[in-house]
């Protein structure tokens, strides 16, 4: 390589990289389609970015490929830090080839990858790739298969993070499925196995890119997206604030925040719950009150609504949230909800970080829809992640807590390590007047006065179950809490179980019913 070729390389890296670093600041690019290199430099800490391969080129010549070299062949990888914590990335270059994936593109960010994993820190992937390079044949696909591999070898070890900054097609998807969180920009990133050309073509269907797979359309159908945002810089942002929340790999726990305690009575959770139990409220309301001011980041907001899942501090520390939210479907777990639960439950245990699981559920969704899409075997997905978790976790019960569903939401029966109720907690196999019309169905059709007869046998029924302390005096609830107290009880109870260990039995893994 010639210095002065070398040279002027150096120079449109560094170039670049003062130019994302203003770009930071400049609110009136902040609609612009970054590059690259822009991309890195904006979601690294100012000049810790560090190049690997920056000489790398291709080595095809069929079709004539050898007239066409690029240096860097169409990624950017290496290593920096974010807030001052090692992490490895990649960012795919769409002006070079459509970013395509080569041997050598792919030979690139294996390198980080195995750095990454070594070396016990995330990695992040800036996706922008039309997929498979079709000049190198099964050289580009192999070169896949080398990226799932690590991909899976790396599940939670260290976390994963992908970014679609662009078009990514074909096989330019399947790696970022599988790694724990993908994010996608609104209007100009998108995700499909097979295009609107090809779909037209086999099915004669006409839809646009954007309705097949766009950020709109993975973070509400698909679910395969789990955070979106308006821009390039609002999805970096979101890299950098999530990461924040989890450790550098699974040997390590999140960093705790300096917190001083205060007055951690929350009055506003008194008058949270409804007078009448078949009226909603705002679970995220609920969460606000527990956790540490502005500290909720919620994942999969669009997806699933009837339950709320993300990430929070408690007196610093991170926690995983789970919660029923009444206002959707009034909390039923379903088909997608049971699936988004268990996915997230499982990466929380994967990275040491503790489960909060606020309840309020009626049970499963009832439904032909349902049972013919599996809600049996989507709803064991969650109930299997629960029983795995090995973290502390606590469930506080806010109203319902019906049939299986009781079960399912990280009950005492399947490992949780406390259990508290609010004095509004209905703890029973169903609603009181499904459970009287039951119980007393020949008694109220033989009575003068079914209505009043039912009226009289359902309020039996609440008195009994509508109520904590049944379960409590099993042991099933350790304590009935006022509502007002709950923040100070988890800071507590989170404190008891810093040092939890909890082994599972000797196997290679278990056989979660995929």
């Amino acid at each position: 390589m010639h210095s002065d070729k070398f040279e002027q390389l150096r120079k449109k890296k560094s170039d670049a990289v003062l130019g994302g670093g203003q770009a930071r600041m400049d609110a009136q690019h902040a609609k612009k389609k970054l590059t690259a290199r822009e991309r890195i430099d904006y979601l690294c800490d100012p000049g810790s970015f560090e190049e690997l391969g920056m000489l790398v080129t291709h080595r095809s010549s069929d079709f004539g490929m050898q007239d066409h070299l690029h240096y860097g062949d169409g990624v950017v990888t290496g290593y920096g830090t974010i807030n001052g914590r090692l992490i490895y990335v990649f960012a795919q270059d769409f002006t070079v080839f459509g970013g395509s994936l080569s041997e050598t593109h792919a030979e690139k960010i294996c390198k980080i990858m195995d750095l990454a994993l070594r070396n016990g820190a995330p990695v992040i992937g800036l996706n922008d790739s039309g997929g498979a390079r079709i000049q190198e044949g099964v050289r580009s696909l192999a070169g896949y298969a080398d990226l799932f591999y690590r991909n899976v070898r790396a599940s939670g070890v260290i976390p994963q993070i992908s970014a679609i900054m662009g078009p990514c097609a074909g096989g330019a998807v399947y790696s970022p499925a599988i790694t724990d969180f993908v994010l996608m920009v609104e209007h100009s990133s998108y995700m499909f196995v097979t295009g609107p050309n090809v779909v037209k073509t086999v099915t004669n269907q006409e839809v646009s890119a954007e309705e097949l797979g766009g950020a709109h359309a993975h973070a509400t159908k698909s679910g395969v997206a789990q955070l979106t945002s308006a821009n390039d810089r609002d999805c970096l942002d979101q890299i950098r604030q999530l990461l924040a929340y989890l450790p550098q790999n699974c040997e390590e726990k999140t960093a705790r925040l300096d917190y001083t305690p205060a007055d951690e009575r929350r009055p506003a959770l008194i008058d949270m719950i409804p007078a009448s139990p078949s009226q909603p409220y705002d679970i995220k309301g609920v969460i606000d009150e527990c956790v540490d001011s502005g500290s909720f980041f919620e994942i999969h907001e669009d997806y699933a609504e009837n339950l709320v899942v993300g990430f929070a501090r408690i007196a610093g520390r991170s926690i995983g949230i789970v919660g029923n939210q009444p206002t959707n479907l009034a909390g039923c777990l379903d088909v997608n909800a049971s699936r988004k639960g268990a996915r997230f439950v499982r990466f929380c245990d994967c990275f040491n970080i503790p489960l909060l699981v606020l309840e309020d559920v009626p049970g499963f969704l009832p439904g032909t829809d349902q049972e013919w899409n599996g809600v049996i075997s989507n709803g064991a997905k969650l109930l299997f992640a629960f029983s795995e978790a090995t973290v502390p976790r606590i469930t506080v019960i806010t109203r319902k807590a019906y049939g299986g569903a009781y079960d399912v939401m990280n009950s005492k029966h399947i490992g949780s390590d406390f259990n508290f109720a609010w004095p509004t907690a209905e703890i029973a196999v169903m609603g009181a007047r499904g459970a009287s019309e039951i119980i007393f169905k020949k008694e109220i059709e033989s009575a003068q006065d079914p209505l009043a007869a039912q009226s009289e046998r359902e309020r039996e029924y609440a008195e009994k179950f509508a109520n904590p302390y049944h379960a409590a005096a099993r042991g099933f609830i350790d304590e009935v809490i006022e509502p007002a107290d709950t923040r100070i009880k988890l800071i507590r109870a989170f404190a008891s179980l810093e040092n939890k260990v909890d082994n599972l039995p000797r196997k290679k893994h278990g056989n979660i019913p995929l």
